[in-house]
């Protein structure tokens, strides 16, 4: 590999807003990260059966839909450091009634009014209103290059989150503390983040407030971009429901189940998976200056469904975990480049508006489709089944996004 350009070098200054919002996406995605390898296997221990806690999950992302709609489509009026408060205080919120009850309803309510992540992946208002931000601050040039340093810092800190909640959880069973009582110290743990970011946030400056409008803003915060939004918005919600059937705590809690995988082992999975799919975003800035920012997403994400449908085909967990990390090796390409894309259609008064609808048409249809793989991975003859259906339908979703948007894409370099 020949030295990178300056739109994807880490040294380029971001400043002090820049690496404050990097720096809170951080540690928020090591939040997500250590929650979501025992998320599942915490919630089984409270003695819920796996189609309770699959309607739970569905539940946790449908109420995460609606908060998130309201704060991201209030953000560019209100205030994107305001609300940027308001969503950490809502990982409060769902942490500490996670951690203080084993009622389902409790459970339930805390989950679908706060913020919680099953997945290990961004939820809540936090990604659309930090994606608008850093396109204030940034020229257009670079932002592509900065989402892909953005996102392998998340990547990399869920990594790590993963790491460490699998061994710390290990570590505290070692010490006398029974399996739901280690789990119940990482979701404690969940909760004292959302203070930890509240106080990081009000450190924003107002230059990554949205500049004033001479434009009405239409419905849903938008107005000349309207059309292809809702487009892009239909297609990334077929992404993320094929992906709700494989998100990161059911895949975790299918490893335990097939293979007898401890919560160390998980850890360790899922630390080199996420590290693997940050890394990744690097070589698709390179990719997308050379065959474009549409062709990227689908080129990359093709290979990699192929791969998430051969993984519970894996006689042995060496094989599984091997084809589950080749998997996560390209299948996170499309990220940054879709983030990029979706900044790019839109104009500047309607960024967060545009994150936050596109964001929350994938957290809707991510939310749906655990409560239908809860059941089939409590069948030993249906566990597979998840990860053929996302495997096939993020199939058709990359077809389709292709056939849509490659004309705008024309293989060229993103200007």
């Amino acid at each position: 590999m020949g030295p990178m350009s300056p739109m994807t070098s880490p040294s380029a200054p971001l400043g002090p807003d820049g690496r404050l919002l990097f720096a809170t996406r951080a540690l928020r995605m090591f939040s997500y990260g250590f929650l979501s390898v025992v998320l599942v296997l915490y919630l089984a221990g409270l003695g819920f059966s796996e189609g309770r806690i699959g309607l739970l999950l569905t539940l946790t992302l449908a109420g995460d839909v609606l908060v998130s709609l309201w704060i991201t489509l209030h953000a560019d009026r209100l205030g994107r450091r305001r609300m940027l408060i308001l969503g950490s205080a809502l990982m409060l919120m769902a942490g500490v009634p996670f951690a203080l009850s084993g009622d389902f309803t409790v459970l339930v309510l805390a989950a679908t009014v706060g913020v919680i992540s099953p997945s290990g992946n961004e939820v809540g208002p936090f990604l659309a209103i930090e994606q608008a931000a850093l396109s204030q601050v940034l020229p257009e040039a670079r932002r592509t290059g900065v989402f892909a340093w953005y996102h392998l810092a998340g990547a990399f800190a869920t990594a790590l989150g993963a790491l460490a909640g699998g061994w710390t959880a290990q570590a505290l069973q070692a010490a006398g503390l029974s399996p739901v009582a280690s789990y119940r110290a990482l979701v404690y743990a969940y909760a004292a983040m959302g203070l930890v970011l509240a106080g990081l946030f009000t450190g924003v400056s107002g230059a990554v407030e949205a500049p004033p409008s001479s434009v009405v803003a239409g419905r849903l915060g938008l107005h000349a971009s309207r059309g292809v939004v809702f487009r892009l918005s239909a297609l990334f919600s077929l992404d993320a429901f094929a992906g709700g059937f494989v998100i990161q705590s059911l895949v975790a809690y299918w490893f335990h189940r097939r293979f007898g995988v401890e919560p160390g082992l998980l850890g360790s999975i899922f630390f080199a998976a996420n590290l693997l799919a940050g890394l990744s975003a690097l070589y698709a800035v390179r990719l997308a200056a050379k065959i474009g920012l549409i062709r990227t997403m689908v080129f990359t994400h093709i290979p990699s469904n192929v791969l998430l449908i051969l993984v519970p085909l894996m006689p042995n967990l060496p094989l599984a975990i091997g084809v589950l990390l080749l998997r996560f090796s390209i299948s996170q390409m499309d990220v940054p480049t879709r983030q990029a894309y979706t900044m790019q259609a839109v104009a500047p008064d309607e960024r967060s508006a545009a994150a936050g609808v596109t964001g929350i048409a994938r957290t809707t249809g991510a939310a749906i489709s655990p409560v239908l793989a809860g059941p089939m991975f409590a069948l030993p003859a249906l566990a597979g089944l998840p990860f053929f259906l996302a495997g096939g339908l993020k199939l058709l979703y990359d077809l389709l996004l292709y056939r849509s948007f490659k004309a705008s894409d024309a293989g060229a370099p993103e200007k």
